[in-house]
C-alpha cells in the first residue's frame, strides 16, 4: 500500500464518528493547554508593548480584533469545505462539522464588529460607518445567524444538511468581498497590514504580540471545534437511541 493510499484510509477513518471520539478525546486535552500557553504568551506580549504614538493605548484592540476578524472569514471557510465534503462525498461528520462551526463563526464575526466598533470610535470619530467592509462583515454574521436558525428549525438532519451546504457555498461570496473589499472600494477601514505580498507594514514590535495572539485565538477556534463535533456526535446518538426507543414503545403499544 502506497504513502498516498495510507493517508486516504487514515482520513477515510475519521468518517467513522467512533474513531473520532476517540482522537478527539486524546488531542483536546493537548490542544487546549497549548492554546493556554499561547494566550498566555501573547497577552504578556500585548501588556507590555507600548501604545502607539497616533493611536495611543488604543492600539491594543488590535491584539484582539484583528484575529477575531481573521476567524469570522476561517470559520466561514471551514463551513464551506465541510459543504462541499457533504454534497460531493456525502462525509458522515461534513455536516456535522459546519454546524458546529456555525455559533463559534458568530461569535468571533461578533466580537470582530464590536472591538472595530471601539477602536474606530476614537479614529475614526464614529461607532459606526457603512463602508464596505464593515457592511459585508455585518452580512457575514446576519447569516450565520440565519444558518444556525435553519438548523435548528429542520428537524430532518439529512434535509438541514443539505440546504444548509448549498445556502453556505452561495454565501461564501461574500468572504472574498470581506478580503478585497478595502481595495475595490474607497472604504475608512484601513487595507491590509500584515498579509501582503511586500511584507508586513506593522512595526514588529506590535507585530509580535499579534502574531502570537492570532496563533492563541485560532488554536481556540480548533479546539472549541473539535470540542463541538465531539458534543454534536453524542447529540445526535442520544437523539438517535430516543427516536428507536419511541418506536420500539409505540410497536408494543
Amino acid at each position: 500500500m502506497t504513502e498516498n493510499s495510507l493517508a486516504i484510509t487514515k482520513f477515510s477513518d475519521l468518517a467513522n464518528p467512533t474513531r473520532f471520539l476517540a482522537l478527539a478525546n486524546r488531542l483536546i486535552p493537548w490542544m487546549a493547554g497549548f492554546t493556554a500557553l499561547c494566550f498566555i504568551v501573547g497577552l504578556y506580549l500585548s501588556f507590555t508593548t507600548e501604545g502607539d504614538y497616533q493611536q495611543g493605548e488604543t492600539v491594543r484592540i488590535m491584539y484582539i480584533h484583528v484575529p477575531a476578524a481573521w476567524l469570522s472569514m476561517m470559520g466561514y471557510t471551514i463551513m464551506s469545505l465541510s459543504a462541499i465534503g457533504t454534497l460531493v462525498w456525502r462525509h458522515p461528520l461534513a455536516d456535522v462539522s459546519a454546524k458546529a462551526a456555525a455559533p463559534l463563526g458568530a461569535a468571533f464575526t461578533l466580537i470582530a464588529l464590536v472591538t472595530g466598533s471601539l477602536w474606530g470610535k476614537p479614529m475614526w470619530g464614529t461607532w459606526w460607518v457603512w463602508d464596505a467592509r464593515l457592511t459585508s462583515v455585518f452580512i457575514l454574521f446576519l447569516m450565520y445567524l440565519g444558518l444556525i436558525a435553519l438548523n435548528r428549525a429542520m428537524e430532518d438532519p439529512s434535509k438541514a444538511a443539505r440546504l444548509s451546504a448549498v445556502l453556505i457555498l452561495v454565501g461564501f461570496v461574500n468572504i472574498p468581498i470581506i478580503k478585497f473589499s478595502v481595495d475595490w472600494w474607497n472604504t475608512l477601514h484601513q487595507s491590509a497590514s500584515v498579509l501582503r505580498l511586500d511584507g508586513p507594514a506593522i512595526d514588529p514590535e506590535f507585530l509580535r504580540p499579534l502574531l502570537v495572539m492570532a496563533i492563541a485565538f485560532t488554536m481556540l477556534f480548533l479546539t472549541l471545534h473539535v470540542m463541538a463535533i465531539r458534543n454534536e456526535i453524542w447529540r445526535r446518538r442520544i437523539a438517535a437511541q430516543r427516536r428507536l426507543a419511541a418506536r420500539l414503545a409505540s410497536r408494543e403499544g
